[in-house]
């Protein structure tokens, strides 16, 4: 498996300096992750990369990761799905990984194709916006950490997201997912 991956073409990743295979939408990745920092003004410290999600399904184990999270104040606040191709068909996706990536709700989802993004509000589902300018500047956010409560999921309703999360997620293509990396 390594080798194969060794025979990839790379790219370094804008965020970790680390080298990424240049699959699926991993040019988009590095567009948003770009984006935060140039334009919204974040910190690289300020953004994990591929964090990892696993949980069981039906008693079977699944894993992958949310393409990138934004935190300040030792809170996640949001969850980043980067997408090549329809943002729309995406955004249910984001939404359950938000929904369950943390022991809270990770507050804002966005989907982005790395040149327009759709907003979301993941406890509600509703769309906050359109566009990467409606992305919030680490200004914005800090503005929103200051006043956020982290709100939970029932149990009942976790293996539900978990659910929704997996099946969108199966139909990933051309993406690496964790544990079958080097």
């Amino acid at each position: 498996m390594n080798q194969i991956m060794d025979e990839l073409p790379s790219v370094i990743d804008f965020v970790t300096g680390r080298k990424l295979p240049r699959v699926g939408s991993e040019e988009n990745r590095q567009a948003v992750e770009k984006f935060l920092v140039e334009q919204k003004g974040f910190l690289k410290s300020d953004i994990e990369v591929g964090v990892r999600i696993a949980f069981e399904v039906s008693g079977r184990p699944y894993a992958s990761a949310v393409d990138l999270i934004v935190s300040l104040e030792n809170r996640r606040l949001v969850a980043v799905k980067c997408a090549a191709g329809s943002l729309g068909s995406r955004e249910r996706e984001i939404l359950a990984a938000a929904r369950i990536v943390d022991a809270y709700q990770v507050p804002c989802s966005v989907v982005s194709d790395g040149r327009t993004a759709i907003i979301l509000d993941t406890v509600t589902g509703k769309k906050r916006g359109e566009g990467l300018d409606k992305i919030w500047s680490r200004e914005q956010a800090l503005l929103f950490a200051g006043t956020f409560k982290p709100v939970g999921l029932t149990e009942e309703r976790i293996q539900k997201e978990r659910l929704i999360f997996r099946t969108y997620d199966v139909m990933n293509v051309n993406v690496v997912r964790p544990g079958s990396h080097p």
